[in-house]
Formats: C-alpha cells, sequence, structure tokens
C-alpha cells in the first residue's frame, strides 16, 4: 500500500518540469515541490521530531501549504491545520489538545500567537512562514533553505497517522480526528474513480486547506499530476474570473459560495466556462433553486460529496450522470447525497442501532477504509463513534429503494413539536421554493403548548419583498400544517462557519436563553 507523498514523488520523477502550483504571480513545478518539500522533511527531523509527534500550522490557504502538508508526511509528524477564523483560547485548546511540540505560523496571526506563547503547553519551536524573523520566531525559509532536498531516510508505513483535524465544534469542544496514510490515499482513489482528471488540468483551490475537502482537493489534484491553483480567500468575483479565464478545469465549492457566485457576480451568467468539466459540492445542504441556477450557467458536470472530517471527506457520491437523471425527470434526486463511495457501506439505524427500511428516517453510518482511526486521545467518544465497526455521523436521513442517501439534518437539529419529529431540512427546501428568499434556516424554539415551535430564520434576496403570512402558507401548501413555520425572523444575512454550514446554535440562543436546555 502506499503513503500520501508517493504521489508526489512520482510524477516529480517522471515529469519534474511540468507544473505543480500556482498561487498569484508564483508558479512551481513537480521537481520544484519536490524539493522542498524533502527540506520540510529533513528540517522537521534535524529538529529532533520523531514520527508521530504532531506540528500544528495556522495560516490561509498558500503555496506553501500543502507542500507542508507533504513534508510532514515525509518525516512522519502529523499536522495539526488550524482554522485561522478561531480566537487565540481556541487555537491554545487545539494546540495544547494535540501536544504540538512545532508551531507554524503565517505573519498575519504571528501578533495574536504572540500573546498566547507563553500559556501554550507543548510547544517548543514557532516557526513564522516567511524569508525574515517575526516577533522573536525563526523565519520558515532560512530554516528549510539550510537542507538537503534529498528524500530523508526515515520509513513512513501506510498504517501511521497522517494529519489530524479537529471537527468544526459547533458544540462543546472540537476533537481531533486522527487519519492514516492508508485511508487518505485510499480516499484519493475512490475520488479517481468517480471524478475525470487528466494530467496538466488546471484545479482550483478556493475551501481552506484546514478543512478535509480543501485538503483532499488538493491531494487529488497531485495525484492525478494536475496543477493546484491556490486561492488565500474566497472571493466570488475573483473565482468567476478564474473559472472563466484560467483554464481551470475543476473546482470543489460549498453552496455558500456557489450560491455567491450566482447573486454576487452580475455578468456571471453572460461568461464563458468552456475549459470547466467539474464543480463538486458538499459540507453543507445546497437548496434546490440554487442548483438548477448553478447547472443552467457554469454548463459543466456537477458531482455532490457528502461525508466528514472524520471520513477523510466523502462517505457518498452523487455523479454527474445522476444530476442528468434529475433533470430529465426524477427531481427528486436533486434532493440526494448520491449513493455509497467505492468500498463504502451506508445504513440507517434508529436509536437502539437497529437498521431500519428503506424511507424511515434514523441516523446515518457508514463503514469504508476512509474512515478515521479514531479520535486523539479520546478512547470513550471513538468507541461511541465507530461503535460496531460503523462511524456514527450524528446526521439523520434515509435511503431510497436504490440506495440514493437523502441528508434529512443533524440528529441534534431535529425538532420535536406535540409529539412530532420534525427535520428543518424539509421545511427550508419549502421556504426556498419563494423566489425572494436568497437563504434560510429553521429551527426549533421553545413552546408552552408544543414543547418546541417551528420557527424560520429568513435572508430576503436584495430588493426582494415578502412576509411571514406568504412564507406560512407557501408551506402548508408543500408539507403538514403541524411542520410548518409558527413564526418567521427576517434577517441580513445568517451566521455561518467557515465551511458554509450555518451555525443554528448562535441562532438559537436568543429564543433558548434563561432555559434550562437548549431543545425541548
Amino acid at each position: 500500500m502506499m503513503v500520501l507523498h508517493n504521489f508526489l514523488d512520482y510524477h516529480a520523477r517522471d515529469f519534474p518540469n511540468c507544473d505543480c502550483v500556482k498561487f498569484g504571480d508564483r508558479l512551481i513545478n513537480y521537481g520544484e515541490a519536490r524539493s522542498m518539500v524533502n527540506r520540510i522533511a529533513n528540517a522537521f527531523i534535524r529538529l529532533g521530531l520523531k514520527k508521530g509527534d504532531r506540528v500544528a500550522y495556522l495560516s490561509k490557504n498558500s503555496l506553501e501549504y500543502p507542500l507542508f502538508l507533504l513534508g510532514a508526511s515525509k518525516a512522519g509528524t502529523p499536522p495539526v491545520p488550524l482554522n485561522y477564523r478561531l480566537a487565540p483560547p481556541e487555537w491554545k485548546y487545539i494546540i495544547d489538545d494535540a501536544q504540538a511540540k512545532v508551531l507554524f505560523v503565517s505573519p498575519q496571526y504571528a501578533a495574536e500567537i504572540f500573546s498566547i506563547r507563553e500559556e501554550l503547553e507543548t510547544v517548543q519551536k514557532i516557526i513564522v512562514m516567511d524569508r525574515e524573523p517575526l516577533e522573536g520566531f525563526d523565519a520558515f525559509y532560512p530554516w528549510i533553505e539550510a537542507e538537503e532536498d534529498t528524500p530523508p531516510d526515515r520509513e513512513i508505513l501506510p498504517e501511521d497517522d497522517v494529519y489530524q483535524m479537529y471537527t468544526s465544534g459547533t458544540t462543546g469542544h472540537p476533537k481531533g480526528a486522527v487519519l492514516t496514510h492508508a485511508a487518505v490515499t485510499t480516499h484519493i482513489h475512490q475520488y479517481q474513480y468517480r471524478f475525470r482528471r487528466e494530467p496538466g488540468d488546471y484545479g482550483l483551490i478556493v475551501a481552506p486547506m484546514y478543512h478535509a475537502a480543501g485538503a483532499t482537493s488538493a491531494f487529488v489534484n497531485i495525484s492525478t499530476r494536475g496543477v493546484l491553483q491556490i486561492m488565500e480567500d474566497f472571493d466570488p468575483a475573483e473565482v468567476v474570473r478564474a473559472l472563466s479565464e484560467d483554464n481551470i478545469s475543476h473546482v470543489t465549492l460549498v453552496p455558500a459560495m456557489i450560491q455567491a457566485c450566482l447573486v454576487k457576480v452580475p455578468d456571471v451568467a453572460e461568461r464563458n466556462f468552456d475549459s470547466l468539466r467539474t464543480i463538486s459540492y458538499g459540507a453543507s445542504p445546497i437548496a434546490l433553486e440554487t442548483l438548477r441556477k448553478a447547472l443552467d450557467v457554469f454548463k459543466c458536470e456537477f458531482y455532490q460529496g457528502y461525508g466528514m472530517t472524520e471520513c477523510c471527506a466523502v462517505l457518498t457520491q452523487m455523479t454527474h450522470m445522476d444530476h442528468q437523471r434529475a433533470l430529465a425527470g426524477e427531481p427528486h434526486l436533486l434532493l440526494s447525497a448520491g449513493q455509497p463511495a467505492l468500498g463504502t457501506a451506508v445504513k440507517i439505524v434508529d436509536e437502539d442501532g437497529n437498521e431500519v427500511p428503506r424511507g424511515e428516517v434514523g441516523e446515518i453510518c457508514g463503514k469504508g477504509p476512509q474512515v478515521m482511526r479514531g479520535y486523539w486521545n479520546l478512547p470513550e467518544a471513538t468507541a461511541k463513534a465507530l461503535e460496531g465497526g460503523w462511524m456514527h455521523t450524528g446526521d439523520a436521513g434515509k435511503m431510497d429503494d436504490e440506495g440514493f442517501l437523502y441528508i434529512e439534518d443533524r440528529v441534534k437539529d431535529m425538532i420535536i413539536s406535540g409529539g412530532e419529529n420534525i427535520y428543518p431540512r424539509e421545511v427550508e427546501n419549502c421556504i426556498f421554493e419563494n423566489e425572494a428568499v436568497a437563504d434560510c434556516a429553521v429551527i426549533g424554539i421553545p413552546s408552552e403548548k408544543w414543547g418546541e415551535a417551528v420557527a424560520a430564520i429568513v435572508v430576503l434576496k436584495n430588493g426582494a419583498e415578502s412576509d411571514e403570512a406568504t412564507i406560512i402558507e407557501a408551506c402548508r401548501k408543500l408539507i403538514a400544517h403541524f411542520k410548518c413555520p409558527k413564526s418567521v425572523e427576517f434577517v441580513d444575512e445568517l451566521p455561518r462557519n467557515a465551511t458554509g454550514k450555518v451555525l443554528k446554535r448562535v441562532l438559537r440562543e436568543k429564543y433558548w436563553k434563561g432555559q434550562d436546555r437548549g431543545v425541548s
């Protein structure tokens, strides 16, 4: 079996002069990328890091990001990518929890890290990702340029840990999901069997690489000798420009990004996207209206992936053929998250862990070679999540007779009103049928009569008008009355995390403040 950095080494041996990574006006080829990766790995080893020692990395997307991950792979020192949107105390928790020995930080976050450096429990060295030292931190480039660019003398095995990513932590402390080389390389092959990729294809990396979607996209591109064109941040106008002007073949976006490209770029429908072959999306549900418009505007193949950090990225995939079936007369498939990936099994279980009949809602469980080894230093949480050898996702869904998976909601987001189970996504899909609605989220709020009542939080499109009665009445035409919103609040925008997921906990706070608990 292979390890993650084998892909880069293989292509660099045969095609060292082929383009590998592009960031702004910087471009390096496969030979140069391999050289930097080897120097990074040798620098880790010279620092005294042993196999299994963790190294933390705090940065926005950059040319160095994927090379850092691959250098750590060669040294056997699993990287812990940090979400740059978090606050310093949250970084400290993750760094300490991972027991990271070294911390790498981009200059823009050096001041914040400097403010907590004395509190970090295990960090022995801090290195700034620059050519010049800053705030008393060593500089990255002088540090690695002192090393040889030959492969390090360290054996890395498929069963070794390759990286440790922390869950988004929408409730409680985040948990470190530990992935092995075997899991990640197998997952790359699962992608390759579904996605049409060619050597030299440009893949646009927009999703943050501290997230499973961004990292996996980068690894898949390198595995097929593609070119990573990396953007530091998501900017809808710049993404649309790149997709129409930079010979981009593939891009992975979350639904909120697709929506922004369609709504915030006035001439998006008039642009030419002839080079674009695939758009992959996932990480959160997509509104049917958004998907239909995106299919019409970009005129390329669409793929959906459903999964989680604990599964490298994806458990199920909805292919371009599935999307075509939907458009040809089976529109219900647009609500699907596809069928299990190669070598993957998915089942739906009830509260007692028993598999439910097709069509019934329960918790989604998955099993496959891409599933994590476990949560870092959390044996009880690991045992619960991987009970019976199945990853218990915490998501609620159902399967049809063909094995297509339909995501209903997070199990914890389910609303229980008057004893009836209500899954917010079903209500949200109804609300999105209103042409005035740009975004929405449905939550449960306290009700003396029902325990919980359905409440809709709605964002209207610029210049559009609607009201509570119109929203509620439209829902009543499509779903049972008990599922319909009892109230509608209009807001300018919904709170989301970096992956585009709506932070329903934040929306619930003002309603449940002073209550004994946050659900009925």
